[in-house]
């Protein structure tokens, strides 16, 4: 197995495990991430991320993954998450393809691609089956989900605060 095949099993076992620390630990320092929902963020706001969709997810967040492949450049993985979003607790199960790019052993970038609409119609209901599909759901997901990372980040921040 190439070493960066084996840093995405890490992170994909660590995410099974709902184990973000393990995730993020393979990480580099500036990693970027994009998706649909998210957009790019940087730094870390990733990290913090994976920590919110773990903590959210609860013992309802369900992960597979499979198709890991990797060379000394690049890589990626295809992955499937079953959860409940939302105070309707709506069942979603979202299947994601993620692609990578390494350097020194930890990832730089790394993009999940996902058909926004398809997760839309399921975390949002009928709303989200007519609008899903148009730049301006795009757009209000990914600020609402900016909106909940950056509370997110500040809660850590005051509880770090908290315990020091």
């Amino acid at each position: 197995m190439h070493p960066n095949e084996e840093v995405l099993e890490t992170f994909y076992s660590a995410f099974k495990a709902h184990d973000p620390e393990k995730m993020t630990a393979c990480y580099g320092k500036n990693v970027t991430f994009t998706d649909p929902a998210f957009g790019n963020i940087k730094g870390d706001r990733a990290r913090a991320m994976w920590f919110m969709l773990i903590e959210r997810g609860g013992s309802n967040l369900e992960i597979s993954y499979s198709d890991i492949q990797a060379n000394d450049y690049n890589g990626s993985a295809k992955w499937t998450a079953t959860y409940l979003f939302g105070s309707k607790k709506r069942k979603v199960v979202n299947h994601v393809v993620g692609t990578f790019y390494f350097q020194n052993g930890k990832i730089l970038q790394h993009t999940d691609h996902f058909n926004l609409w398809r997760w839309s119609r399921q975390a949002i209901g009928f709303k989200g089956l007519i609008l899903g599909w148009s730049n301006a759901m795009k757009l209000k997901i990914q600020q609402q989900s900016s909106k909940s990372l950056s509370g997110y980040l500040q809660n850590m921040r005051s509880f770090k605060e908290e315990t020091s």
